[in-house]
């Protein structure tokens, strides 16, 4: 039996899926056993036996979890349709597409290599139900034998990778055409690494490609969505008319214009939100944003007769007030973007394809339309490490904290606003402090990450 219970004193799931240390949190053990559960409550979900599609970024680990998490898919009677290196949104969109039951992700996304994550998909491709994951969690607790010695039986269907491409590709505007633009793509070492070239070379682009090989021991270190400085400078070394930094499992895009200036989400968002908005598809031209959104954004997006809903950090509150709400578009300032017209993932390919097709209809270029935005509100964003997961809950009960926050908000007023939340994905205090002043943001922020520092007694 796989007795895990002394070893889950916290919750596994966070806010997306499951993420943390191989070695330490993530080991074969817990990837069969989840995969186990994983399968019962997907069988249970759908009230069959079937296919549950895997997919995997580049780190050392994921071979060995895909394998574990195959094995307790198969020991739970399931069948596995393993499709090697991929992005995230491919298991997504192949999930959705064929008879599978469910699909997981092998990831730990923008994380450092030492990381690994699983993401759960129920069959329609969206991300497991908070329900349902607590019933996995449930099931890692019970006491019922996970075979160990079962013989995993898996069927490489990396053929369907070219599915997926297929229909990003077909869901740009007809006659979309890249020829005559330079692009560097920031591979990140990462998922993207096939289909991005792929993709961008295939409508005419002249391609540039830097970290550009499946690398574990280099995925997302100093490169990528994360880390834009080396894109920033491809870019202007070769002259290129703009740039694309995917993260490592490329659900998520950053971008840079000719200039070397940085187009995030929010971005993004403005940009296809008035493309949707004077098409006409843009219901009640509502856009889906989180906390984290620049007020810079907010206030252009409302001043083109736009609204906006803000949400709780993580795609999977963007998804479901975009549910609620019958928006079509919503994302992250970190690049997430969720385009209901075209998918319900967040997809760094598809974003990047999109905006690069937009450049093109409206027959301009990055950087004027980055210049023609928004000005964006200084904005700082401090990461402070803890020890353990359950650092992460204490701040919110800490006096001097909450005084500190307090101060700073009253000090700003409506020209400022702050916000403190423990990661999801990761063991880490993000401190956000945005004002309409840089040196008054960052006063606020050296001063909260410092008192943070103090209180919870990490350096």
């Amino acid at each position: 039996m796989l007795n895990l219970t002394q070893s889950l004193s916290t919750p596994l799931f966070g806010t997306d899926g499951i993420r943390g240390k191989v070695g330490e949190l993530l080991t074969p053990s817990l990837a069969r056993a989840i995969g186990f559960w994983t399968a019962q409550v997907l069988q249970q979900q759908t009230q069959r036996q079937g296919v549950v599609i895997i997919g995997q970024d580049s780190r050392n680990s994921s071979d060995m979890l895909a394998s574990a998490i195959a094995s307790g898919i198969n020991a739970a009677g399931g069948e596995v349709w393993h499709l090697g290196l991929c992005p995230t949104p491919c298991v997504s969109y192949l999930t959705h597409k064929t008879e599978a039951i469910g699909g997981i992700m092998v990831s730990a996304s923008h994380n450092p290599p030492e990381d690994n994550g699983i993401k759960i998909f129920n069959r329609n491709g969206l991300k497991l139900a908070k329900t349902f994951t607590q019933e996995i969690e449930k099931g890692l607790h019970s006491d019922k034998i996970v075979k160990q010695d079962i013989t995993t039986l898996q069927a490489s269907r990396h053929n369907l990778v070219q599915n997926y491409l297929e229909s990003v590709l077909a869901s740009l505007p007809p006659q979309s055409s890249f020829s005559g633009l330079r692009i560097v793509l920031d591979l990140a070492w990462g998922a993207a690494v096939e289909l991005a070239p792929q993709a961008f070379r295939n409508l005419g682009a002249e391609v540039i490609c830097i970290n550009a090989q499946a690398n574990g021991d280099r995925i997302n270190v100093n490169c990528g969505s994360t880390h834009l400085n080396p894109l920033r400078e491809a870019v202007k070394e070769y002259q290129a008319d703009l740039g694309f930094a995917f993260d490592g499992d490329a659900d998520r895009v950053i971008a840079i214009d000719s200039l070397g200036n940085i187009v995030d989400g929010d971005h993004i968002l403005y940009f296809w939100g008035k493309h949707l908005q004077q098409q006409q598809k843009l219901p009640d031209n509502l856009i889906v944003a989180t906390v984290m959104a620049n007020l810079g954004f907010e206030m252009a997006w409302r001043n083109c007769g736009g609204k906006m809903i803000r949400t709780a950090v993580g795609d999977q509150y963007v998804q479901a007030q975009m549910w609620e709400s019958g928006a079509m578009l919503g994302g992250e300032q970190s690049g997430h973007i969720l385009c209901h017209h075209h998918s319900f993932s967040g997809d760094g390919l598809q974003t990047a394809l999109h905006l690069s097709a937009l450049i093109d209809n409206w027959g301009t270029c990055l950087r004027d339309l980055r210049q023609d935005s928004f000005p964006s509100y200084p904005q700082f964003l401090r990461n402070v490490r803890v020890n353990n997961r359950e650092t992460l809950s204490q701040w919110q009960n800490c006096s001097k904290i909450t005084t500190a926050i307090a101060l700073a908000e009253t000090s700003m007023g409506k020209e400022g606003r702050v916000l403190i939340r423990a990661s999801g994905t990761e063991p880490v205090i993000r401190v956000m402090v945005e004002a309409s002043n840089t040196d008054i943001a960052s006063y606020w922020t050296n001063h909260l990450v410092s008192v943070v520092q103090q209180e919870l007694g990490v350096a």
